[in-house]
C-alpha cells in the first residue's frame, strides 16, 4: 500500500477524500446557483434539479424527479409545446438557446432564457434557466424612450407644416358660415368638428415635440385627482359610470407640474369611461408608498386588454379605440417619465384594466436643493 510520506495517509484514501470534497463543492454550486439548473436524460426525464429550478416550476424536487421536463406545464399547451421544441432542438444540435414566457406561481409574467447542452456528463444533459424579466423590461422601456425621441424630432416639423394650412382653412370656413344654406348646415358642422379634432392632434404632437415651459411646485396629488374627477363627472354620468375613490389621509404634497399630471389623469379616466359603454365603476386610489413615493391606480370594469396589445400601448398611433390616435397615452407616458415616475398596466380580458402610476414625492426638490448647495 502506498503512503503519503508527509502525513502517513494512504494515497488512495487521500484521493477519495479530495474527490469527495470536489463532489461536495460542485453539489453546493449546483444547489445554490441563482439560475435554475436541471439535469435530464435522453428521454427528457428530470434526473436532478436545484432550488431555483424548483421555485421556477412551482414544485418540489421530490415531485419533479422522474417527470418529463414539460410535465409541470400540461395545463398550458402552448408553453409545453415550446419546451418540447427546445428539448428536441437541443438533442438535434447538441446545444440550443431560446426564450420562453410563462407565468410564475404568483401569476407574474416571466421572461426566461433557456440554455441547454447535451452530454454534460455521460448520459445527462443540462438546462440553465435564467430569469431575464427585468432585463427585457428595461430593453422595452429603452425602445419606447428611443421611439419617443424620434417622434419628438419629427413632430415639430409635421405640426408646423399642418398648422399653417389649418389656420387658413378655419378662417375661410368661418367666413362661409353666414352663406351656408340650411340643408348644408350639417356638412358645415362635420367640417368644423373634424378641423377641431385635427387641431387637438397637432397640440398632442407639440407636447411630444419639445419640452414644455412647465413649473414644478408642491401640490396635493389628491386635490389634483379630485379636480380631474369633478371635471369628468358630467361625462361619466352620460355613460352611466360612477367613481369609487380612496385617498390616503397621510399623503404629503407631491413636487410636480399639476396641469401636466391632470392631463395624464384625464387621458386615463376618459379611456376608462369609453371602454365601459354599458356603464360601471371606476376605482381610483391615491396613497403613499415606502421610499417617499406616491401611488395612483385607476381601475375600470371594461373588456380588458390582451397581453399582446398591452405591449404595444404607448406606441405612436397604436390604439384600441375606433377613432383614437394613440397619442394620448404616449403623451401620458412622456409626462410621467419627466416626473421620473412609471406607468404599468395590468389587464385581463373580460375583467377590466388597472393603470398603476408610481411617482417620487420630491425628486425635483432634492435636485434643486443640491444645486443651491453648490452655488
Amino acid at each position: 500500500m502506498q503512503f503519503d510520506q508527509e502525513n502517513a495517509i494512504p494515497l488512495k484514501q487521500k484521493e477519495e477524500s479530495i474527490l469527495q470534497e470536489n463532489q461536495e463543492r460542485y453539489k453546493r454550486v449546483f444547489e445554490d446557483s441563482i439560475d435554475g439548473l436541471i439535469l435530464w436524460d435522453h428521454h427528457s426525464r428530470i434526473v436532478d434539479i436545484n432550488l431555483a429550478g424548483e421555485k421556477l416550476f412551482g414544485q418540489s424536487k421530490k415531485e419533479l424527479l422522474g417527470q418529463f421536463v414539460y410535465d409541470p406545464f400540461h395545463s398550458k399547451k402552448q408553453l409545453m409545446q415550446e419546451i418540447i421544441q427546445h428539448l428536441e432542438m437541443t438533442l438535434k444540435n447538441h446545444r440550443h438557446t431560446s426564450t420562453i414566457i410563462f407565468d410564475d406561481t404568483n401569476g407574474n409574467s416571466r421572461s426566461i432564457e433557456c440554455n441547454s447542452k447535451i452530454n454534460i456528463t455521460e448520459g445527462l444533459n443540462l438546462t440553465v434557466f435564467k430569469d431575464n424579466t427585468e432585463k427585457a423590461a428595461m430593453e422595452e422601456q429603452l425602445r419606447k424612450s428611443e421611439t419617443l425621441n424620434v417622434i419628438g424630432e419629427l413632430a415639430a416639423g409635421i405640426a408646423h407644416e399642418i398648422r399653417n394650412p389649418m389656420t387658413a382653412l378655419k378662417g375661410f370656413i368661418q367666413l362661409l358660415e353666414s352663406s351656408i344654406k340650411k340643408e348644408h348646415a350639417m356638412y358645415y358642422q362635420v367640417i368644423t368638428a373634424e378641423l377641431k379634432r385635427i387641431d387637438s392632434i397637432i397640440n398632442e404632437f407639440l407636447l411630444l415635440a419639445k419640452p414644455q415651459a412647465i413649473k414644478f411646485q408642491k401640490k396635493d396629488i389628491r386635490q389634483i385627482m379630485r379636480e380631474t374627477i369633478d371635471l369628468l363627472h358630467a361625462h361619466a354620468v352620460l355613460h352611466n359610470v360612477q367613481f369609487l375613490t380612496k385617498y390616503d389621509e397621510d399623503l404629503p404634497p407631491l413636487f410636480c407640474e399639476p396641469n401636466q399630471l391632470k392631463k395624464v389623469f384625464i387621458n386615463l379616466i376618459k379611456n376608462a369611461i369609453e371602454v365601459m359603454p354599458k356603464g360601471g365603476n371606476i376605482s381610483v386610489e391615491v396613497k403613499k408608498l415606502e421610499n417617499n413615493r406616491a401611488y395612483i391606480s385607476i381601475q375600470d370594469e371594461g373588456t380588458g386588454i390582451s397581453k399582446e396589445k398591452i405591449k404595444k400601448l404607448g406606441e405612436p398611433f397604436y390604439t384600441t379605440k375606433e377613432r383614437g390616435t394613440g397619442l394620448g397615452l404616449m403623451v401620458s407616458y412622456k409626462i410621467i417619465e419627466e416626473h421620473q415616475g412609471t406607468i404599468k398596466i395590468e389587464s385581463e380580458e373580460g375583467r377590466g384594466s388597472i393603470f398603476h402610476i408610481i411617482l417620487p414625492l420630491n425628486f425635483k426638490l432634492e435636485a434643486n436643493e443640491a444645486e443651491n448647495d453648490l452655488i
